[in-house]
């Protein structure tokens, strides 16, 4: 991890950061333009490197769009390189946007400077933090390959000791956010339910406040855990169910976070082709979204009380999978009839629910799910699909998940569509066959929630928990979805 200090002016004069907005190249820019901007500091060489880098802004074609970013080298000078970033219109997202293009464009260097405008905000801080930290994340399971050189980076502000809780928040949620993406990146020929359960709880050791309890496949069956045991049947890895507790004293609010854990996908009987099975290892990207993001919590000592279930397990075709046509107890007693053993998240999700609704008693209940293909359809890769009886918790989700830089659109829970989970063998179908797959599992979901129907709240984020490609704060591979929209609602309770 990169190491950030907040000083009041620069001290280490290898790589200097100067931030630069649209109108920065005009003859009368404002105070935030590059000169300016070194001038405020009364550094020695402040007059030289902000005329230069003023030149500069028009020859080297940058607008200052959030993103940008110029390298120009002074072999003679010091600093020895001076490094232009757009920064658009300032607000967080533009400074997070700003992070990241700087992480790559610095990649080479060992440390920089980065000299922020006088009137920063703590939002600026915090968006150029957790961009630079989490472009800057690699996933490898060898030395191979070049990694990052840099490792400190120095942010100049007028009042350091001001932006010191941006700069902590900003570092928590990244470490969090790559967290969980280790966890989902991990291949699963590691990952199997016990190795997820134990990269928990090797997390929560000696921390305070936190506890975890992993309940293993005998306990599961005690307790009545028939979805989790029937996806988990076909693997000689057996499923697990994570609850992970954060129970600050001075909570009033008690949240249950579910994460969907599938270790690996095969569809078991219904087994899915070759080019859909090939990244089926994030299939537990929502509890690894949720675990990350109680940890955060804690690290953050947010004044709530946090419930998280992960049910895990690995869905294998062997002679112990379950079938198409097989009638799966859930815990409480509702009964499913498999019609897909490819819709096997949705089982394990159930069993969580009702557990939580029985046992926990909780305010408010949130899952978050790698449930459907059709949510891509419907919302492209980049949207998560959010369902919610609540408008005032749907709306408050939407715009924490929209402030951390990640994206959810809200879908609808239509009446006409419950019709479609009747079954004649038992309570519910488990994934009909009339289509509307993400709005259905939904449905299918809502029937474990009980008396916590409307503080309830779904989130559908199969495709945005993988990224094809780099992109700003993304990198190729697991995103970490979820985390940092979770951290930033979590923190808006009491």
């Amino acid at each position: 991890m990169l190491a950030f200090r907040l000083v009041a002016e620069p001290e280490r004069l290898d790589t200097l950061v100067l931030p630069t907005r649209p109108d920065d190249r005009t003859d009368d820019g404002d105070a935030d333009a590059p000169a300016a901007l070194l001038a405020t500091l009364g550094w020695e060489p402040a007059e030289e490197v902000g005329a230069e880098a003023r030149a500069l802004l028009p020859v080297a074609r940058l607008h200052g769009r959030a993103g940008e970013a110029r390298m120009h080298l002074r072999p003679l000078g010091s600093p020895g390189r001076l490094l232009l970033i757009g920064t658009g219109d300032g607000d967080e997202a533009a400074w997070r946007t700003a992070g990241a293009a700087l992480a790559r464009a610095a990649s080479a260097e060992e440390h920089v400077t980065v000299v922020m405008p006088a009137d920063a905000t703590d939002l600026a801080v915090r968006g150029l933090v957790e961009g630079l930290l989490l472009a800057s994340y690699r996933f490898r399971l060898t030395e191979a390959g070049d990694s990052p050189a840099l490792s400190g980076v120095d942010v100049v502000v007028a009042d350091p000791a001001a932006h010191s809780r941006s700069l902590d928040v900003a570092r928590i949620t990244a470490e969090s956010t790559r967290f969980a993406r280790d966890l989902t990146n991990t291949p699963s020929s590691t990952k199997n339910p016990q190795w997820f359960a134990e990269q928990v709880a090797a997390e929560v050791a000696d921390r305070p406040g936190l506890t975890v309890r992993v309940r293993e496949p005998e306990e599961l069956a005690a307790e009545g855990f028939g979805g989790l045991l029937a996806v988990g049947g076909g693997s000689a890895s057996g499923p697990r169910l994570v609850e992970l507790s954060w129970q600050p004293a001075q909570a009033t609010t008690h949240v249950v976070l579910v994460g969907k854990g599938i270790t690996f996908d095969t569809g078991g009987i219904s087994i899915k082709p070759v080019p859909a099975m090939k990244l089926m290892r994030k299939d537990m990207a929502g509890g690894a979204a949720v675990a990350a993001a109680t940890l955060g919590a804690a690290a953050l000592d947010l004044p709530v009380r946090i419930t998280t279930l992960i049910p895990l397990a690995e869905n294998m075709l062997s002679g112990g999978a379950f079938r198409p046509g097989d009638v799966v107890r859930h815990y409480g007693g509702l009964t499913s009839e498999t019609t897909n053993s490819d819709a096997e998240g949705r089982l394990v999700l159930a069993d969580a629910l009702a557990y939580a609704v029985a046992e926990l008693a909780p305010d408010l209940l949130v899952d978050l799910a790698t449930l459907t293909g059709a949510n891509s359809v419907a919302l492209g890769n980049r949207t998560a699909a959010l369902y919610s009886e609540n408008d005032d918790l749907a709306g408050a989700l939407l715009t924490a998940v929209s402030e951390a830089g990640e994206s959810a659109w809200r879908m609808p829970l239509p009446a006409d569509y419950v019709e479609y989970l009747g079954s004649d063998l038992a309570d519910l179908y488990s994934a009909p066959a009339q289509g509307g797959g993400s709005v259905t599992a939904a449905l299918f979901l809502r029937e474990f929630t009980g008396d916590l129907r409307d503080r309830w709240v779904h989130v559908d984020m199969s495709a945005p928990s993988w990224a094809a490609a780099a992109d700003a704060e993304l990198t190729k591979g697991a995103t970490g979805w979820g985390v940092r929209g979770l951290l930033r609602w979590l923190a808006t309770l009491d």
